[in-house]
């Protein structure tokens, strides 16, 4: 049997999308996918319906440079809402509690935020897509059931208090891949006594790309020429930019276009 060509264009290359909110990322990829009549498209991580921020898609050739943005480090401006914990962890959830929240001082904020820097271990929300017998975790959620979830080891890079308010804080955090925010603004409420909740999540970078240069879904759609949207577009090869270059001899190139492994001295 023949093989189904996918309808589309053959676009090549990476959107650094910046997601609105109020979207699923599976959502905002679709929606560029169809923008730029694209026939194969993959998104590199997703972020909840609250969160906006960088979202890299990847088109085409490009969808093989995906798992080196999962891998990716990602990094955070959370505002984190204080005496109010939620079913979700978000602002999206219903309220389960709601506490006072308590004079803190610069100093026990500080000591709040220490443990939680450097490599830790989180149990993932039952509200997260991590999945158990096949399931993910939020369906089960909203099915009412609770499962008992492993901690996983993370590394958190950077943890700092940016501003502060009443009852709200603003955290600058860098991270490794499977960091869950919500977890963590959880788990900090908890330790000052007062439970919280994400209120507010913009993912600044992830990997090598930034806000700076990541497109709205308003632009996209403003750009209604194949050149525009094409430009647009980052190479494939902007996935790995900072990764160390090795220089291959024309015999050698031609091995690893094959796909057969190769041995370079030399090579970092």
């Amino acid at each position: 049997m023949a093989r189904r060509r996918p309808k589309g264009k053959p676009i090549d290359g990476i959107l650094v999308l910046d997601k609105p909110a109020g979207m699923t990322s599976n959502a905002a990829l679709q929606q560029a996918k169809r923008l730029f009549h694209a026939a194969k498209a993959g998104h590199t991580g997703s972020l909840d319906p609250l969160a906006t921020g960088v979202l890299p898609l990847c088109f085409g050739e490009a969808t093989k440079f995906s798992q080196f943005l999962l891998e990716a480090d990602k990094r955070y401006a959370v505002t984190v809402k204080l005496g109010i914990a939620t079913e979700t962890g978000d602002a999206d959830g219903e309220v389960r509690q709601t506490r006072e929240v308590p004079e803190l001082s610069d100093a026990q904020l500080e000591a709040a935020l220490a443990p939680y820097r450097g490599e830790i271990d989180q149990t993932p929300s039952m509200y997260s897509a991590v999945k158990h017998e096949g399931q993910p975790l939020y369906k089960l959620a909203r099915q009412g059931k609770t499962v008992e979830r492993q901690p996983r080891r993370i590394r958190i890079h950077e943890l700092r208090l940016v501003e502060r308010g009443s009852d709200t804080l603003a955290l600058d955090l860098s991270c490794s891949k499977g960091t869950y925010v919500r977890t963590l603004a959880e788990d900090l409420g908890e330790d000052l006594g007062c439970g919280a909740h994400v209120q507010a999540l913009r993912r600044t970078a992830a990997g090598p790309f930034t806000e700076e240069e990541a497109v709205t879904m308003a632009e996209l759609e403003k750009a209604c020429s194949s050149e525009a949207m094409q430009q647009r577009l980052l190479p494939a090869a902007a996935a790995v930019a900072g990764w160390p270059r090795v220089a291959l001899s024309g015999v050698t190139a031609a091995y690893v276009r094959q796909g057969q492994p190769v041995q370079v001295g030399g090579a970092p």
